[in-house]
Formats: structure tokens, sequence, C-alpha cells
């Protein structure tokens, strides 16, 4: 994607964030477009989109997710700079944002496509991500289990561009629910 992004008065292309100490990270927590909307108020972030990511359909329509038949899940790439917003804070936003305790389910979202997941893009967010979830696990361990999934961040397929910062486009925030 060629997409570019003002920082400061900057305009630069995601593969230069990247190659200026930017990293990215995929979350899924249910509805991809209240993900999206709390982690485009983080300082620090600097990129969002919604795809789908986690199956094995190539270029996957919203329809054929909500279907239930690709394996993937609505998700939000972003890219954010860690020297303003270490992996840990948005570990922990995602963590806040829904309950990751409901299997497939956020809300009154049900199926695979709504499910709990963290994909990793190296090691580094493999072990925080992991460690973070063991720590959820030990605070949580009078509650339901975690069943966020934790995987290898495969191949990201951006939404429909109407999903794209949907809550701002639309002034609705009604379609979504998260606890944060």
């Amino acid at each position: 994607m060629s997409a570019h992004h003002f920082i400061g008065d900057e305009m630069l292309s995601q593969e230069e964030l990247l190659g200026k100490g930017y990293e990215k990270a995929t979350f899924a927590a249910g509805c991809f477009w209240g993900i999206e909307a709390v982690f485009r108020k983080v300082q620090g972030v600097d990129f969002t989109q919604v795809g789908y990511t986690g199956g094995d359909k190539e270029n996957p329509t919203y329809k054929e997710v909500c279907m239930g038949n690709t394996g993937h899940a609505e998700a939000v790439e972003l890219l954010f700079n860690p020297k303003i917003v270490p992996y840990e804070k948005l570990l922990e936003l995602f963590w806040e944002m829904h309950d990751p305790t409901s299997l497939n389910k956020q809300g009154p979202d049900v199926g695979t496509q709504y499910r709990s997941a963290i994909f990793y893009h190296n090691e580094d967010q493999k072990n925080k991500a992991m460690s973070s979830k063991k720590e959820r696990e030990y605070l949580h361990r009078s509650k339901k289990p975690i069943v966020t999934q934790i995987l290898p961040a495969g191949p990201f397929y951006r939404a429909e561009e109407y999903h794209q910062q949907y809550f701002e486009k639309t002034g609705n925030e009604g379609g979504c629910i998260l606890k944060y």
C-alpha cells in the first residue's frame, strides 16, 4: 500500500515510517470499527487500517468474512512509534477494550470473525504478548479463562474503504460494543 501520512510537517509512506523506527502491530477484539477508534486516539499511533487476517482466503470481502467461512478475524493494523508509545501500552489497551474471556463473541457480535487475537510481527512482540496474557490470567484467575489467541502475523487484507475510520466518517459509535 502506498498511502502517505503526515508526521509533523513531513509526509511519509508506511515503508518510510517503518524505516524511521516505527513498528507494526495487529489486534483483533471484536468489531474493527471500535478497535480502530480507540487506537487512533493514542499518541504515537500514526497510522491505522482495518481489515481481515488470520484466515485462509485471499482478498476476502466483508460479506465473505461475515459468513464465517474464511477463517479471518476483523482486525486493526497500526504503525506506532515505540519511543512515544511502547508495545506494552498497546497491549494494555487491547486487554482493557474488550472481553478476552468471550469466545468468538464481543457484545452482540457473534462469530469467529469477532475473536480475540494478537498477531505478532516479531519475537519481541510474541514474548511481550505472551507475558501480558499470563499476567492477565493471573489477575483474573477467579474468572473465566482468557481465550485470546497469540499468533504470528500473516497476510493482512485491507477492508473496504467505507470501513476505514468508520466512526470519524459517520459520527456513529453505536455499532460496536467495547468496554473502553
